[in-house]
């Protein structure tokens, strides 16, 4: 049978061969996690997002969310899709089950948001929010603000929002401007704008629970006077009953290039003087707050960007098997043959491929990464933990949605003219996945996270980690026949990078800074690509040492695929980025010194 959103055998390997995601259920935390239970969740969200969701994706792009009188109707199917996902409990898997979740591993959790999201990625990316909404009220609210909205929120109920962006103010909050102004009652009162706000209006949910930053009366000027509140679209009592409608509005919707079934909103604060809202954690505190979740944003949007191209190779790869046109190159026969036998098909099947995969593994890696510290004994074990986890986001966000991107637009280039047209589902899914490398945070931002923040982490001993990860994996490809040359290319290029680091670290130090930046989004890319050779290398390794222990049949071909797949990432794209590392590492300040009027 086809496989469609995701390869199931693929999300297999990498749970139960790779990362043996199952071993976590010897913790008392994560002990009804058994292999069985594990298979049971990844099927039902399978199944739910092919039969249910996947159907409401195309109509929802056709028919887009309409905005009328400050209301936002969704695309039809949507508030019924809404209610499944609630009935399922998909809103919220990964947290706590005193508050509504599943408490199941992030590993386990973002494989399933991965065929959901795969499924229909517009209702995902409101859905979505309701997680990073309920986990600050989860971290930072009082007991009450957590009874009060926690468990509606994770339910599905209520609905969540990110109430960050404003017109002036989009990637730097510094110079923020709405207002809060501290009511007798211990409420606060709030005025302003907003605007590029995803979910901020839509009738799928009673309530949303928007958590908004603003700044209070009299607060320190930048990002130190910013504070965080939970301003709710309808007020709630303190029974936990809905009062009257707050005055937050949504002025409108904005027509974009993809996500039609995604409202993203302007938002009106105050605009009849009676908006309101209760302060979330510390005053002044709220950009501090707000940045708990960046890494589980940014690590949601690479994982948008991996279902999206995860999608689009199986598109391609259905149709490039099915779609006849002219003979087999060099054949004495000229009867046509389908294009997977022609040469540029597979070259661009095989760079899809490996990409997908590559960017898989380094996804769930991360939120493995997550559920080993979460259940790691002693603060060494879980500062390692996430000391991979904070150099690896930006990769996981920044190169993989560049790349799902990438992979996206080959697809329609096997489609050929068929494409470029909306009657096939690769047209979309183009659209669809070019915001991930816009929003939670720029690509360009990702970069400037990992030259300035990553790379001088605990004086450079976080991302040296990485590199002692990356090396352990190639010197066990070392030992085997038919991956030691994958080792030898990785070892080259991971001491190439951390030499390239060192450069630009210490070009960004001082004052060739504006310099050394703008180089970032490069070095960026070739961390990226060193990476992709890891994780595809330890695939390889798992794969030839199954095939040595003699495979099943049915299985030997798969495994063989992974092996191809990492000669041909290390063979044709690892020569490209050592090059490329020569470039950074040149430091060539073309881009900064030329005078503006010379731009043209």
């Amino acid at each position: 049978m086809t496989q469609v959103i995701a390869d199931r055998r693929d999300i297999d390997f990498v749970l139960h061969e790779q990362l043996q995601v199952s071993d976590l259920s010897r913790y008392e935390r994560f002990s009804e996690f058994t292999k069985k239970v594990v298979d049971m969740i990844v099927t039902e969200a399978r199944t739910l997002a092919i039969k249910e969701l996947l159907p409401t994706w195309k109509t929802g792009d056709v028919e887009g969310c309409r905005f009328e009188k400050g209301a936002v109707f969704s695309p039809p199917g949507f508030v019924r899709a809404w209610r499944l996902l609630a009935e399922g409990e998909w809103f919220a898997p990964g947290a706590p089950i005193q508050w509504g979740g599943q408490g199941m591993p992030e590993t386990l959790a973002i494989v399933a948001r991965d065929y959901l999201t795969g499924g229909n990625f517009p209702l995902m990316n409101v859905v979505g929010l309701n997680h990073g909404a309920g986990r600050l009220i989860e971290h930072f609210g009082t007991l009450r603000q957590k009874e009060l909205y926690l468990r509606k929120v994770y339910a599905g109920q209520w609905g969540g929002t990110m109430v960050l962006t404003e017109p002036e103010c989009g990637s730097d909050l510094s110079g923020l401007s709405t207002t809060a102004v501290k009511n007798a009652d211990g409420t606060y009162n709030l005025s302003g704008n907003k605007v590029f706000i995803s979910g901020g209006e839509y009738d799928t949910a009673e309530n949303i629970i928007h958590p908004v930053l603003a700044r209070i009366e009299g607060a320190p000027a930048g990002s130190r006077g910013i504070s965080l509140f939970i301003v709710p679209k309808i007020w709630v009592e303190d029974d936990g009953s809905l009062g009257a409608p707050n005055d937050i509005v949504c002025t409108g919707i904005e027509e974009k290039m993809g996500l039609h079934g995604s409202p993203t909103c302007t938002m009106a604060l105050g605009g009849k003087g009676n908006c309101r809202g209760v302060l979330l954690g510390e005053e002044n505190r709220g950009l501090a707050q707000m940045f708990l979740m960046m890494n589980e944003a940014r690590l949601m949007v690479g994982s948008q960007g991996l279902a999206c191209a995860s999608a689009a190779y199986l598109y391609a790869l259905d149709f490039a098997r099915t779609r006849i046109q002219g003979p087999r190159l060099g054949a004495k026969d000229k009867t046509p043959v389908t294009i997977i036998h022609h040469p540029d098909i597979r070259r661009m099947l095989l760079s899809m491929k490996m990409y997908v995969e590559a960017m898989r593994s380094l996804l769930w890696y991360i939120a493995y990464c997550e559920d080993r510290k979460a259940v790691a004994v002693d603060d060494a074990e879980k500062e390692r933990f996430q000391d991979l986890i904070d150099v690896l986001i930006p990769v996981g966000k920044g190169y993989v949605t560049d790349r799902s991107v990438d992979v996206c637009s080959l697809a329609v280039q096997v489609f050929g003219g068929y494409g470029y047209v909306r009657e096939y589902p690769v047209e979309q899914l183009f659209r669809d996945v070019r915001v991930t490398p816009i929003y939670e945070g720029t690509n360009g931002i990702q970069a400037m996270d990992l030259l300035g923040r990553k790379l001088r982490m605990k004086n450079g001993r976080a991302f040296g980690l990485l590199l002692e990860e990356i090396r352990e994996t190639a010197h066990r490809a070392k030992a085997l026949q038919r991956t030691a040359v994958l080792a030898d290319a990785l070892l080259s290029a991971a001491q190439k990078l951390k030499e390239t680091g060192d450069v630009l670290s210490g070009a960004a130090a001082g004052p060739e800074m504006a310099t050394a930046y703008a180089h970032a989004c490069p070095f960026l890319d070739v961390a990226g690509d060193v990476v992709m050779a890891w994780m595809l290398t330890w695939r390889a390794v798992i794969a030839a040492e199954r095939l040595s222990a003699g495979a099943q049949k049915k299985d030997a071909a798969f495994y063989e695929g992974q092996l191809a797949s990492a000669e041909n990432f290390v063979r044709t794209v690892l020569p490209v980025t050592v090059g490329r590392m020569a470039a950074v590492g040149d430091l060539c300040g073309a881009a900064v010194s030329m005078a503006d009027a010379s731009f043209g």
